[in-house]
């Protein structure tokens, strides 16, 4: 169709409906449009259920033709029949509604009793199969695992309860060369389920900027990739099924989010309900499952019914399939955003924690687009999948005392002689560590000079090709002399170590000033930050650990007192809790300390959405690619180089805002929506 718009087609034609077309336009309850002739033949038979979301329609909007030309009464001939007026540019709201002849409309619309109409996952071609094979039988790596001990000898009569052992897994990394520059590199397909809040709260500049970081997520989105969106605000409804993001795919989901209207209130558990029947009730499955919910406010259904003065049961916002409650469970992670001040904080890391997800704090609201892009740039490089690390005492006199896995799930046996980690899904160059302490005892006259410790292993399964993968360590053993004042020091065990035991202090500062006593939280974050700056690994220069004194500086800040901490200091807190827990980046903005750097993003002007791109954007390329921020240690290459790409393109949207208008243009003020989509 001439000079239509091929972005926003009809679901049903997949024409597109731009000004030039000429047609008229239907607009559904649910607000997506088709062209009237299209939908016409199935509404005429009393079909009032919509072809895309399978939303049922209450009544239809009527459409008043025009007035018919007079005709001279000296011809004998009948008034042309009616003609429907062409829509140009915007949708007119609709001149009255009224209900189909002979159909009750009922009192709300139902839902669809089963999602079973998402979009089938494309065939892999016999390229694709040979790629995939070959990333199956071990051609882009293997998973590596290493171990550390702590001290590299142990005396001889010595007999140590807690000597820590370092056990370090890394995912293999994405391919390089030709076929990674192109993107056809083998990769696991996405199935990927966004909910969003649309209710009041998100009107204006809100609303406008998370429809552009859905539009660089549906942008950056393979051929092979599905998506679902789900909104949210007193209700919930599935705005588009599952689709493939072929261009028509991607063309159908721009149009239903461009669609999204702010109203209402926050119903985070109905939206988690929602998404829970699009993952479960599909008939097709790709090799990866997640979800992404973002809200700026607290549910005001579900957590109000409790009994008064007990404490919130945020759980009870999690659908059952999405909790966790074994170490064989793997089920999609909820990978949740608290966006601005105002959202329920605490709700949003329990939701993240129950279900492997992480819990990341936007505090500055014009970043939003970033924060999601680091998200996809790891989901979209998942390697590894049902990961499970198995360790088995070597020595008959060695025993596991414990392990300190963070939120992965471990177990210890009865007897002490075996344990097991259960990591799950890693993205590409990804990178796991866990403290093992054993104990160790005295090695008898007679014996071996040396005593082992530990065997390590780790079963996976590929995601890309599906095989199932275990990779064995080398036995780790320590050497026993009769004297150990010259062993050496390993300094990867004591990063991880000075890391585990800054986040142990960040959740007691978190508790104390959840109580309100904030000068204890500032003396515990104050006295860890001295112990991690006089460490070792930091006295020797280590990043890592510079990055979390930075880190734990920060904090102290954001503790301080009642109003610094009820004004984002409780969100940014869980998200320091959540980054450490899982060892996986997530989004929350530590300032740098340099001039013009990323303190001006947090402090950003909302006022106009160019001059809080700008600030966003005032920080250094470095600190960019390192997600504004002095703590992304934990963020993969795939992650920072779909976050710069982010940065790039917002600058780009900066640029063109600002270019002046050329000859014969409109120079009318576009509205926000259409500011960040130009």
């Amino acid at each position: 169709m001439e000079g239509s718009d091929q972005t926003n087609p009809c679901a049903i034609c997949l024409g597109g409906m731009g000004a030039g077309g000429g047609q008229a336009i239907f607009t559904a309850e649910c607000s997506h449009t088709f062209h009237f002739h299209c939908i016409s033949t199935s509404v005429a038979h009393g079909n009032l259920v919509c072809p895309l979301c399978n939303s049922q329609w209450r009544e239809l909007p009527f459409v008043r033709p025009p007035q018919p030309a007079p005709v001279p009464p000296v011809l004998p001939v009948q008034p042309p029949p009616p003609r429907l007026e062409p829509m140009h540019h915007v949708q007119p709201p609709p001149i009255s509604l009224r209900p189909m002849h002979g159909v009750q409309p009922p009192l709300q619309p139902p839902e669809p009793e089963v999602f079973d109409d998402d979009e089938p996952v494309e065939p892999p071609s016999s390229h694709d199969a040979h790629r995939q094979t070959a990333a199956g039988a071990g051609s882009g790596g293997a998973l590596a695992v290493t171990t550390h001990t702590e001290f590299s000898a142990v005396a001889r009569d010595s007999s140590p309860d807690t000597f820590a052992v370092l056990v370090h897994v890394k995912a293999p990394g994405i391919p390089e060369g030709e076929a990674a520059a192109s993107g056809d590199a083998p990769r696991a397909p996405l199935d990927l389920v966004t909910v969003l809040d649309v209710s009041g709260s998100m009107s204006g500049q809100k609303l406008a900027l998370l429809k552009q970081a859905m539009g660089f997520v549906i942008d950056n989105l393979g051929h092979h990739d599905r998506l679902s969106v789900v909104s949210f605000s007193s209700g919930a409804q599935r705005v588009t099924r599952l689709l493939r993001m072929s261009d028509a795919g991607k063309g159908l989901a721009t149009s239903a989010v461009e669609s999204l209207v702010a109203r209402g209130g926050t119903n985070i558990a109905e939206g988690l309900r929602t998404a829970a029947k699009v993952l479960g009730e599909r008939r097709h499955r790709n090799a990866v499952s997640s979800v992404i919910l973002l809200s700026d406010g607290q549910d005001n259904y579900t957590m109000t019914r409790r009994a008064q003065g007990t404490a919130p049961n945020y759980e009870a916002l999690v659908p059952p399939p999405f909790l966790r409650t074994g170490d064989g469970d793997w089920s999609a992670p909820i990978h949740t955003f608290g966006f601005g001040n105002d959202h329920d904080a605490a709700a949003m890391h329990v939701v993240a924690e129950s279900t492997g997800g992480t819990f990341s704090y936007i505090e500055n609201e014009a970043v939003i687009q970033d924060a999601f892009a680091q998200c996809i740039g790891g989901l979209l490089t998942v390697v590894v999948q049902e990961a499970r690390i198995a360790v088995a005492c070597g020595d008959p006199g060695v025993r596991i005392s414990s392990v300190n896995s963070g939120r992965y799930v471990s177990h210890v046996d009865e007897d002490g002689r075996s344990a097991s980690i259960a990591v799950g899904e890693l993205y590409a160059d990804e990178e796991r560590r866990f403290l093992v302490f054993l104990s160790v005892p005295a090695a008898a006259d007679g014996e071996a000079e040396t005593t082992t410790l530990i065997k390590v292993s780790c079963g996976y399964r590929n995601a890309a090709g599906g095989a199932v993968v275990d990779v064995t360590a080398a036995d780790t053993a320590v050497a026993r002399p009769e004297h150990s004042e010259d062993a050496e020091r390993s300094m990867e065990v004591e990063r991880e170590r000075v890391r585990v035991e800054a986040a142990e202090d960040i959740a007691a500062a978190r508790a104390a000033a959840e109580r309100g006593a904030h000068q204890e939280a500032v003396e515990i974050l104050e006295n860890r930050q001295r112990a991690v700056e006089q460490s070792e690994a930091a006295r020797g220069g280590d990043p890592t650990s510079a990055a979390l004194g930075a880190e734990l500086r920060e904090m102290r800040s954001r503790v301080a007192s009642r109003q610094v901490y009820n004004s984002g200091g409780h969100a940014f807190m869980l998200a320091g809790i959540s980054f450490h827990a899982m060892q996986r980046a997530n989004w929350r903005e530590v300032p740098a300390r340099s001039a013009a750097g990323a303190r001006r993003v947090a402090g950003a002007s909302m006022n106009s959405y160019a001059g809080a791109l700008r600030a966003s954007n005032a920080a250094a390329p470095a600190e960019m690619a390192n997600n504004a921020s002095e703590t992304s240690s934990f963020a993969t290459p795939a992650m920072r180089a779909m976050l710069l790409r982010s940065r790039k393109a917002r600058e780009a949207s900066v640029e063109e805002q600002q270019q002046p208008p050329k000859a014969g243009e409109g120079t009318e003020s576009s509205g926000p929506t259409e500011a960040i989509n130009q």
